[in-house]
C-alpha cells in the first residue's frame, strides 16, 4: 500500500478528510500539513484518537500497534526496525498501518 493510501485510510479511521494543498503536502484542516508518517505528534494523536496499543519491542526490533480491545495478534501491525531509519519510523508506520487497517475495515 503506497503512503498516500495509508494516509487516506488513517484519516477515515479518525474521522477525518484529506486536503491535497497545491504544494503537495497533506492536511486535515487546509492549513496545517497532517502526516503520521513522518510526524511524531500526529502519530500519538492518532493513536490515541483510535484507542491504540504501541510498543518497540527491543529484543525483536519491531514496533507493535494494535487496536487495544482486541487481543488478535493477526489485527497487530508490525514494522522493522532495521527497515526505517530509526526505531521511532518504525512506530510510526506501525501506528498508520493499524490505523489503515480500521479505516479499510469501515464502511
Amino acid at each position: 500500500m503506497s503512503d498516500r493510501e495509508l494516509l487516506e485510510l488513517a484519516a477515515k479511521a479518525a474521522g477525518h478528510s484529506l486536503c491535497y494543498r497545491k504544494d503537495g503536502a497533506v492536511s486535515i484542516d487546509m492549513i496545517n500539513e497532517w502526516n503520521p508518517i513522518t510526524d511524531d505528534g500526529d502519530a500519538l494523536r492518532l493513536a490515541v484518537k483510535l484507542n491504540l496499543a504501541v510498543v518497540f519491542h527491543p529484543t525483536l526490533n519491531q514496533a507493535l500497534c494494535r487496536p487495544y480491545h482486541t487481543r488478535d495478534l493477526d489485527s497487530e501491525s508490525r514494522e522493522d526496525a532495521e527497515k526505517h531509519a530509526d526505531p521511532f519510523a518504525a512506530t510510526r508506520r506501525a501506528i498508520v498501518r493499524a490505523a489503515a487497517e480500521i479505516g479499510r475495515q469501515m464502511p
